[in-house]
């Protein structure tokens, strides 16, 4: 069935989000898109109301989450396309994953305050729409503060050519394993959150396989497929053209749905449009809905 799809966009529910749901389904619909997927950070606060949006406007949305997990010593973020927001097992991995990100952020500002830049928690909660916040978003807050602008050390960051990829390149340079800032990380593993996916309804689908910090491989993916896995993420703003027709071919392999994720997110990642993404198409949908919730 024909209908442009888009399975992964941020909105404000996440700390580094830009737009409303009413928002993301205004664009949605100005697109002629068929479907979209509000799969925000560790959250499910746009529900139920991004639906009600969606029924309005004649957009589909797909109640989903992004979630952020660990497994071989590497920090893996999967998606919960048609998730129950009020089941007690997704209950349970949010209340986990906030507690988690709340420690994260206290331990990382801390670090941030150690090396002389200006940054406090009042500051940091003040512009994370009300979520605690990714490294990159902590990043781009830091970056924010006029006081930190004058910082020799921090004089590339202000660049005009670093402008764009700033938040980035500061996460890589402070919170990043072996930097001043870095902080372990304690999710969930990403198998305990496969495992506990049927009770929630969801249909897990691996997000952007190939970015830098998963490095999915072939034995993973099998091993993860094991535990219930669904689908790639194998269109995405990540990916080069050959990780693209490597991650489909294995999909392929696997048995697993292809699906599309544009990672959407606003100023956080300007080379990302939304509705730029042309590969996801309705099909997607039936597949995975297929799966939801552990079914055949």
């Amino acid at each position: 069935m024909s209908g442009r799809v888009d399975f992964h966009v941020h909105s404000n529910k996440s700390s580094d989000g830009d737009y409303s749901p009413a928002q993301l389904v205004g664009f949605a619909r100005e697109h002629g898109m068929r479907a979209i997927s509000i799969a925000d950070h560790d959250t499910v606060a746009a529900y139920p109301d991004a639906v009600g949006e969606g029924l309005r406007a004649g957009v589909e949305v797909i109640p989903g989450i992004e979630v952020t997990t660990l497994y071989g010593g590497r920090e893996f973020h999967l998606l919960l396309p048609f998730v129950d927001w009020a089941s007690p097992a997704l209950a349970a991995i949010v209340t986990g994953q906030t507690a988690c990100r709340a420690r994260e952020t206290e331990q990382r500002v801390a670090r941030i305050q150690s090396l002389g830049f200006a940054l406090t928690m009042d500051e940091v909660e003040a512009k994370s729409n009300g979520a605690p916040p990714l490294g990159v978003k902590i990043a781009q807050i830091l970056l924010e503060n006029p006081a930190n602008e004058r910082d020799p050390a921090l004089e590339r960051y202000y660049r005009p050519e670093n402008r764009r990829s700033a938040p980035y390149m500061f996460y890589g340079d402070f919170f990043a394993e072996g930097k001043p800032a870095y902080v372990p990380k304690t999710f969930m593993a990403l198998t305990e959150v496969l495992d506990a996916a049927p009770a929630t309804g969801g249909a897990p689908v691996l997000s952007h396989p190939g970015a830098y910090f998963q490095r999915t491989t072939a034995a993973d993916a099998r091993d993860l497929k094991a535990h219930g896995l669904a689908g790639l993420e194998v269109f995405t703003s990540y990916h080069t053209p050959e990780q693209t027709t490597f991650y489909k071919e294995m999909a392929a392999d696997l048995d697993l749905v292809a699906t599309a994720g544009s990672d959407f997110h606003g100023r956080i990642k300007p080379h990302v449009a939304f509705g730029a993404l042309a590969e996801g198409d309705y099909g997607m949908v039936e597949e995975l809905r297929a799966r939801r919730g552990g079914a055949a």
